[in-house]
């Protein structure tokens, strides 16, 4: 999707830069990089560095910056739909025709706008003004400051190979930012490689009811 959209829009000086969440690093993400062959610039941020300077708590998730470095439109969902918690067989991963093209007019509406930005620029409807982003971004709160440093120790006394002096700093990251599923992903996975697909997975995922996994963008 995005490599296909950067080898459209090139030529409009517009740059995908596709950055992974993974603490595990090239060995984890990088085949995945390989596999794809993209010829748009793609990093793996080890400490979700990223994450914390823009607010990320899922993926994807993007931000849009014009040439000039002023971000036009804050952290948000990048076209995707919750369409996954009642259209796929958790089996097999296997979406529904329905939940195929819930998920594709999801994109088709992002990336239209996405689109529009790149030929009209700041007269794009899709562009935000200067008070509409400050009024959309906010900053870290206190617990989530520090969920941050208890993922940072976390991770590197796992990199240590102090797994079970790790564990209770993951667990704390994740109740201090529960919104983060970067953070739950990432956790359960170091705690148990395949954990973050799994029943846990699901679990808090159900738990939310009526509250969405990725919330609407309002373009």
């Amino acid at each position: 999707m995005w490599q296909g959209l950067y080898e459209e829009l090139k030529d409009r000086n517009f740059v995908v830069l596709a950055v992974a969440l993974d603490s595990g690093g090239a060995a984890s993400a990088g085949q995945w990089i390989l596999a794809a062959k993209p010829t748009c610039p793609c990093l793996i941020d080890e400490c979700h560095v990223v994450a914390e300077l823009y607010g990320m708590v899922n993926v994807p998730s993007a931000v849009w910056i014009d040439e000039a470095g002023r971000i036009v439109r804050p952290t948000e969902v990048a076209g995707a739909s919750d369409a996954f918690r009642t259209h796929m067989d958790r089996q097999t991963k296997q979406m529904s025709a329905g939940g195929l093209a819930d998920r594709q007019r999801t994109r088709t509406v992002y990336l239209t706008a996405l689109r529009d930005w790149t030929a009209k620029g700041a007269e794009s409807v899709f562009a935000l003004s200067g008070d509409e982003v400050r009024r959309r971004l906010s900053g870290p709160s206190e617990e989530h400051a520090l969920a941050a440093a208890h993922f940072r120790l976390g991770e590197y006394l796992y990199a240590q190979g102090h797994r079970e002096a790790a564990l209770p700093y993951f667990s704390e990251a994740r109740r201090l930012h529960p919104a983060s599923w970067n953070y739950r992903r990432q956790t359960w996975e170091l705690e148990e490689p395949g954990k973050a697909g799994g029943p846990a997975f699901w679990s808090a995922v159900d738990a939310l009811g009526a509250q969405p996994y990725y919330p609407p963008v309002t373009l």
